[in-house]
């Protein structure tokens, strides 16, 4: 009902901006002078700054979709952490074979929560360098030019694209926990969401979209692994934790202004790239710290949530100091680019079926390391958090999704409680 109410009073400030736009002969407001301009006349007017409210790694190829998906519109469902004025799509080709070539593509605001149908006055043609078709290049992203829209915060967006000509490999996030959609012919425009039949728990193509902002002065980036990527959370609720420290963010007292982007792929590692057996698994941690954290917009906070997997994996890693090295290096790259980090300890996985007591003890000794304040800036004791006292190798009944790894949402929300909000604050390095 509430997310209803704010859907509809931005069709309306949307519609009446538009009228007060035609009532002035047609002339938009010039740009305001710190905005950045890319090239594009519909840069924001109002004062303010671009962060990234939302974003997703790119994991993989699409293995039911090696050939791509021609003639087919894509109505990826993103959620926001802080609003804006204005907005910008990033798209990647990262995985694909061939060049993909969008002749149409889209952004609007969501009628509802997770629905594929656009909020009236919204939707928005997407264009690149003032031209409303891109090719992106294998291995290669393109980022849109602004348009003006009225993001607001905690909302869904109606990301789509259409593409006539399949590009090979579809370069796609696999564990989204969002419903998105997908339409035959060039649907990108439609508003009433009819068209769009066909439903993934995939993001494809699409990596960030950034707002013009003066309600966020930066992004904290999580770079992590399936229990950042949310894996076992409910189902286009936003239960991750990510998103309940965003809600922290916006909603405490003296919090930092910072909007939150979630990097995590699931099974991913600090030290190893995905093997071929496990190829959504994604480039590891130190392989894609560049793409998916120090290239994303207004970063300021790297959060890292990794090494459960470097042990737990084949080939398992039971030298906890290479870990450790992994972490720090991790450190030592973030502050090079001017980034707090702040880490997280790893938490218990007593009772999944790959726990031994060896590996238990690597997962200790990297704990140990990581208290001790020598490998990030700033510690969030996710295990002390979440394990279970009576067992402390295993995660609190309440805690557990199951499968005694991956948290259940009240887990999901333990941790993002757990991280004090003061630990983004301030730029001093760790002692490596």
């Amino acid at each position: 009902m509430g997310y209803a109410l704010l859907a509809g009073l931005a069709a309306i400030v949307i519609l009446v901006s538009t009228a007060l736009f035609v009532g002035a002969g047609g002339r938009r407001p010039a740009p305001d002078a710190a905005a950045p301009r890319d090239g594009n006349s519909a840069a924001p007017a109002s004062s303010g700054t671009w962060v990234g409210t939302w974003s997703a790694s790119p994991a993989a190829a699409e293995a039911n979709a090696p050939d791509g998906l021609p003639d087919a519109s894509l109505r990826n469902v993103v959620h926001t952490s802080v609003g804006g004025s204005a907005a910008r799509v990033q798209f990647s080709n990262l995985f694909g074979t061939r060049p993909l070539t969008i002749t149409h593509a889209t952004l609007a605001l969501a009628a509802e929560p997770s629905s594929p149908a656009a909020a009236p006055g919204s939707m928005r043609r997407l264009t690149f360098g003032n031209r409303t078709e891109v090719t992106v290049p294998v291995g290669g992203s393109v980022t849109s030019d602004a348009v003006r829209l009225n993001v607001p915060a905690a909302a869904d967006l109606l990301v789509t694209l259409y593409s006539p000509a399949g590009a090979g490999a579809v370069t796609h996030h696999p564990a989204a926990r969002q419903t998105s959609y997908l339409a035959r012919g060039d649907r990108a425009a439609d508003t009433a969401g009819t068209a769009y039949t066909e439903q993934t728990t995939y993001w494809r193509y699409v990596t960030a979209v950034d707002v013009w902002t003066n309600e966020a002065e930066g992004a904290v980036v999580v770079l992590g692994d399936s229990i950042t990527d949310g894996i076992t959370s409910s189902l286009g609720a936003n239960h991750r934790w990510t998103d309940v420290l965003a809600d922290r963010l916006r909603t405490e007292r003296g919090a930092p202004r910072y909007s939150v982007l979630n990097q995590g792929i699931s099974g991913n590692r600090v030290l190893v790239d995905a093997a071929p057996t496990d190829p959504n698994n994604g480039p590891s941690g130190l392989n894609r710290l560049e793409r998916d954290v120090l290239s994303r917009t207004g970063a300021k906070v790297l959060v890292v949530e990794l090494g459960i997997n470097d042990i737990l994996k084949r080939p398992h890693q039971t030298d906890p100091g290479k870990i450790v090295a992994g972490l720090q290096e991790l450190t030592r790259r973030a502050h090079q680019r001017g980034l707090r980090v702040v880490g997280a300890t790893l938490m218990p996985f007593g009772g999944h079926r790959k726990h031994t007591p060896q590996l238990e003890a690597v997962r200790q000794q990297v704990n140990e390391r990581i208290r001790r304040g020598d490998v990030f800036d700033a510690v969030v004791d996710f295990d002390a958090a979440l394990r279970d006292p009576a067992r402390p190798e295993r995660l609190r009944a309440a805690y557990d999704s199951g499968d005694h790894l991956h948290p259940s949402d009240s887990g999901f929300r333990a941790m993002a409680q757990a991280l004090d909000l003061d630990l983004l604050k301030g730029a001093s390095p760790a002692v490596l």
